[in-house]
């Protein structure tokens, strides 16, 4: 089987798995990850943070950011740039009031939102379909958080619920890998970068 076959499998057991998630749990679990994100010093430490507007089968991490923003950090999200067919960060204020829909119906800053450079940010919250216990991430296959995730230089962390996290997940070169990876439950540190 290629890899891009095990790829749409694992893609396919995920989607399955998320949505026999009730509401309640997601809720709960969303809450979960927040609070577990708080206690790590990474998040203490800092000062410039890439988010995601979340999808409905992704945790929600959005009282989060705008703790962040009221507690003097910089948030910025991801917003697709169409003349060079990639997401760039863009800095935003108000989590509600500068979101727009974006190239696949995800919120994303507007236009008057400043653009933030990759390489400046300290921590990037990456959300994605699998993880595994080497730090590697299966998205939902078109590689745009790949691309994205090159120039951040910062520590990038997964951020999926517990059934997300696999010991190994097939991957191709291109794949993006981690430093650390939240769940609801767990703080998986992959490297020294993200203790």
């Amino acid at each position: 089987m290629s890899v891009q076959s095990l790829k749409a499998a694992l893609r396919a057991e995920m989607r399955r798995a998320i949505k026999a998630l009730a509401a309640e749990q997601r809720l709960a679990a969303s809450a979960a990850a927040c609070a577990q994100l708080q206690t790590q010093p990474i998040w203490r430490r800092a000062r410039t943070i890439l988010g995601y507007v979340a999808l409905p089968d992704e945790l929600e991490l959005a009282p989060l950011l705008v703790q962040a923003r009221a507690a003097g950090k910089i948030v910025a999200l991801p917003r697709y740039v169409a003349n060079q067919s990639r997401y760039e960060a863009a800095q935003i204020q108000d989590l509600d009031g500068h979101l727009v829909p974006g190239r696949y119906g995800i919120g994303e800053p507007a236009a008057g939102c400043a653009s933030f450079p990759l390489n400046q940010l300290d921590l990037a919250l990456v959300p994605g379909v699998c993880f595994d216990l080497m730090g590697r991430r299966l998205g939902r296959g078109r590689g745009y958080y790949d691309q994205l995730l090159e120039s951040v230089r910062g520590i990038r962390c997964g951020v999926g619920w517990d059934v997300q996290v696999r010991s190994e997940i097939p991957v191709e070169p291109h794949d993006a890998v981690l430093d650390c990876i939240l769940t609801p439950t767990r703080w998986i540190s992959l490297n020294r970068r993200a203790d």
